[in-house]
């Protein structure tokens, strides 16, 4: 079972049906969106694990979300986790652009997929800490099953959102990205130069 399937079964019918009115789509759309967006954060969290002090940094990170329950917390402070999360994985301006390409993919406003990108951000953040915990594994293990979830996102899918992570982490100027799991922190403050294709790990 892949992440995403985790995260449907974790909303469940209910909480994808309230997913669709925020886009104002069906339900059928809404799972697309849901996927794509998943997608987006998951990538970005391979990416960020493909050097070991990030892998390092993430690991250290899923300890800290192992007793969340993401799917029945409140939407404030789920928003706000969710913003440091995408801040770390994406940095401020990557989400930026992520949700400006979802948008078109999905033909939602961009305003709207802003709003459930920091949602789902720390679903899969639980998701991926409880699979760590029960399956005991190190940054290493985390870093090869998440470049494992990426190759299991479907062809056409996965080949649009390799592109978009292409476009953010391919750039040099990454925005400077936060503190540990700060959520008051916003992350498309301050910018700094780091190495091309790079994330700060820095979690």
């Amino acid at each position: 079972m892949t992440l995403y399937d985790e995260l449907l079964a974790g909303l469940g019918d209910q909480g994808v049906e309230q997913i669709a009115g925020m886009l104002g789509t069906d339900t059928l759309t809404a799972r697309k969106v849901i996927e794509a967006v998943s997608g987006t954060i998951v990538g970005g969290m391979a990416r960020n694990a493909t050097h070991p002090d990030g892998a390092d940094a993430l690991r250290g990170a899923l300890d800290d979300h192992m007793d969340a329950d993401p799917f029945n917390g409140d939407v404030a402070s789920l928003t706000r986790d969710g913003h440091s999360i995408l801040g770390h994985v994406l940095g401020g301006q990557g989400t930026e652009q992520a949700a400006a390409q979802l948008s078109q993919l999905a033909g939602v406003n961009s305003a709207t997929i802003m709003k459930l990108l920091p949602l789902i951000a720390p679903m899969i953040m639980s998701l991926l800490a409880n699979r760590a915990a029960s399956r005991d594994m190190d940054a290493e293990a985390v870093a090869d099953d998440l470049s494992r979830e990426e190759s299991a996102i479907p062809g056409g899918l996965g080949e649009l959102l390799a592109s978009l992570l292409g476009g953010i982490f391919g750039g040099a100027a990454v925005p400077r990205q936060a503190g540990p799991y700060d959520p008051y922190h916003d992350p498309m403050r301050s910018e700094r130069e780091v190495a091309p294709g790079r994330s700060n790990p820095d979690w």
